[in-house]
């Protein structure tokens, strides 16, 4: 998952809210077309939480048809283990290659149970699981020795950014476990989750801006730290700034942001809200002047 940026597409809606598969199979094959390291439909960006169960089957579908065996394609699933197996099964035979384990619902839970939950949804599944820590959910160093013992348990995305914890984690592993920095704009803290040996990140700004995610990616990989810099100074530091105004900017402003560049993705679905219309001007601008730097074009 290191050689290229992880694409997590957007689920594409009508403006009346009713899933838009048409939109989203344009918008995924688009996404795969620039060669991501892998693609994550219906995860946090995807707004898998808002998505029912006929629903899901279709995005998944729709990603795995497009992709075609080009690059492997990770569903989320989440809630309680129980209700995160219908989803497995659902995307296992959908044909998904792995599945993204979301954070579980509400409830703080000690490490027993964190474990258990993995436990019992790779026992009700074929497909190998990649555990996402965020939220409520944080592993502890002997926590990730026992859950990569779980069978087909085979990765840890982290969205903490804790990065004593993370190096923690890394030495805890066995050889070949996966490890990618999921933190919210992961760019921001690429190089840093680098230096503990996490290379491999999710990028929003590809679902919207591919242009500018690969040439941070190849800036990141080349050790250009001008280019990285002026990357993060004059684009995604702002983004972030615009991102940190509302609570659930982090996927309506990249919904947005894809509508402003005319992908057919339509508006977010409640309990999240699209941007302002000021807000919307602000985005305009930033993203007019991030594809500037990259030689393209709103």
């Amino acid at each position: 998952m290191a050689r290229g940026v992880l694409s997590f597409p957007l689920t594409s809606f009508h403006a009346d809210g009713t899933l838009d598969p048409d939109g989203f199979r344009t918008h995924v094959a688009a996404q795969i077309a620039t060669a991501p390291g892998a693609v994550f439909p219906a995860c946090g960006t995807g707004e898998f939480f808002s998505l029912d169960e006929d629903e899901y089957r279709t995005v998944v579908t729709v990603a795995v048809e497009e992709a075609a065996g080009r690059v492997p394609v990770v569903a989320g699933v989440g809630y309680g283990w129980a209700q995160a197996a219908r989803f497995a099964r659902i995307a296992e035979e959908a044909g998904a290659d792995a599945l993204l384990v979301l954070p579980h619902y509400l409830v703080a839970a000690p490490q027993d149970g964190l474990i258990a939950h993995l436990a019992q949804l790779a026992a009700r599944t074929r497909l190998p699981l990649i555990a996402y820590q965020r939220g409520q959910v944080t592993y502890t160093a002997a926590s990730l020795r026992r859950i990569a013992q779980i069978p087909g348990v085979i990765g840890l995305k982290d969205g903490h950014s804790d990065l004593d914890r993370l190096q923690r984690l890394t030495l805890a592993a066995p050889e070949g476990f996966l490890f990618f920095n999921g933190a919210a704009t992961a760019e921001i803290q690429a190089r840093a989750y680098a230096t503990v040996g996490v290379p491999a990140y999710s990028s929003a700004v590809h679902a919207f801006a591919p242009e500018i995610a690969h040439a941070f990616f190849t800036a990141l990989n080349a050790a250009d730290h001008r280019g990285v810099d002026t990357l993060l100074r004059d684009f995604y530091v702002p983004l972030v700034e615009l991102r940190d105004r509302v609570p659930g900017y982090a996927v309506s402003l990249v919904k947005a942001a894809a509508r402003l560049r005319g992908r057919p993705v339509g508006p977010v679905r409640a309990p999240l809200t699209d941007p302002s219309d000021a807000d919307l001007t602000d985005l305009t601008a930033l993203l007019t002047a991030g594809l500037a730097l990259v030689g393209a074009d709103l």
